[in-house]
């Protein structure tokens, strides 16, 4: 059996109610025992007025003090006693119940006050929770700014508001150095390709430094390719410096047709269905994540098998494809940089391991979100994108 989880705010209240209630226990027993003290005890009180009522008689009539028997004294003693005793039972009792009633409604009202005054000492608590929540790789720029006291809390707020600084500076300063690796590393990849094409224009040049030239150009196009991934996805990771309005299903349409030779040689069929979309954003960005999402769906693909892309709905934008089963929890690993499913997708060097990676940092940067999930009996994955 799953243990009961309390939440700080209830711990807080019990502890607030159950404090005020042992103490006004504490006050209930103490003010019971000292009026049951000062009441007048009932054996003793009983027999001093009786005692003080036949010693004023025979004061009053000498002649009658022999008339007082002491059967009839008792009687007396007896009589104001029960009455005695009555009285101090009932003034007890009416002190207990209404002591119990007032705690009662005391301790309902210090639950209530409880409840209320440690929602507003967790106030705090919330801001960070809050703001951790809302936190991403991709925003860093949200702060608590707490005000008030200088106690614990704004200590605790202050030091998460700094420790947000220094992960900000870090990550700024990862995307700052990948960016610029990448933009120095495309200079000297042309410059080698244009070596090796120079080289090989030569008619002279032996059938095996052809052959080792095409290799290396083909190195070289797949690395300029993996840097060209790398500078879009930095990019998208550092946010979007202004937006326009862009047609999706335009960009989509475009895509679409650039990619029409590229389907055919794979042996695979592109579908199609473009409602009228506008989305506010970078039309390159937006253009590139499209593009990532029909090259894998036509490249991680079969013989014979289909691509469907979707614009318009929610999300606004959907791409199926048929191809390899692909395991449900193998599914958030393609959105990592650098990862493939399987050896099939590993050996495959003509990709670097960046579409997806580069689609959910797009999305992102617009505000939304990429997932994927398996595509059932069909095998492939079915791909969407929410844009905000």
């Amino acid at each position: 059996m799953k243990p009961l989880r309390l939440s700080v705010r209830t711990k807080l209240t019990a502890l607030y109610g159950g404090t005020f209630l042992v103490v006004g226990l504490a006050l209930l027993v103490v003010n019971y025992l000292l009026v049951s003290s000062t009441l007048p005890d009932t054996v003793s009180f009983a027999a001093d007025s009786t005692g003080g009522v036949a010693l004023e008689r025979a004061q009053t009539y000498p002649m009658d003090t022999e008339m007082i028997m002491p059967a009839q004294r008792a009687e007396a003693t007896r009589l104001v006693a029960t009455s005695i005793d009555e009285y101090r039972s009932g003034v007890l009792s009416t002190l207990l119940w209404q002591s119990l009633v007032a705690l009662a409604i005391a301790g309902a009202l210090a639950v209530l006050f409880g409840w209320l005054m440690a929602s507003r000492a967790l106030r705090p608590l919330h801001a960070i929770t809050t703001t951790a929540r809302k936190l991403e790789v991709e925003n860093l720029n949200r702060r608590i700014n707490l005000d008030g006291p200088d106690d614990e809390l704004k200590e605790l707020a202050d030091t998460f508001d700094g420790m947000l600084d220094r992960l900000a500076v870090s990550f700024d300063s990862q995307k700052r150095f990948v960016a610029n690796a990448s933009h120095e590393l495309r200079t000297p990849l042309a410059v080698q390709r244009t070596l090796v094409e120079v080289a090989m224009a030569d008619p002279d040049v032996s059938p095996e430094v052809r052959k080792l030239g095409e290799h290396l150009i083909y190195t070289n196009e797949r690395s300029e390719r993996m840097i060209e991934g790398l500078l879009v996805l930095a990019r998208s990771d550092r946010g979007l410096a202004s937006r326009s309005p862009v047609r999706l299903d335009e960009v989509t349409a475009t895509v679409i047709r650039s990619a029409s030779t590229m389907a055919e040689e794979a042996g695979v069929t592109v579908e199609s269905r473009l409602r009228p979309r506008t989305v506010s954003g970078d039309p390159v960005l937006l253009e590139r994540l499209v593009t990532n999402l029909v090259h894998n769906a036509i490249t991680y693909n079969r013989k014979g098998g289909w691509v469907h892309v979707d614009i318009g709905g929610d999300p606004a934008l959907a791409v199926r494809n048929t191809g390899p089963q692909v395991p449900l929890d193998a599914v958030p690993t393609l959105f990592e940089p650098f990862r493939r499913l399987s050896a099939d997708r590993t050996g495959d060097s003509r990709n670097a391991g960046l579409g997806l990676s580069i689609v959910r940092s797009i999305a992102q940067a617009h505000g939304g979100t990429a997932g994927a999930e398996p595509g059932g009996r069909s095998g492939g994955l079915v791909v969407r994108v929410r844009l905000g």
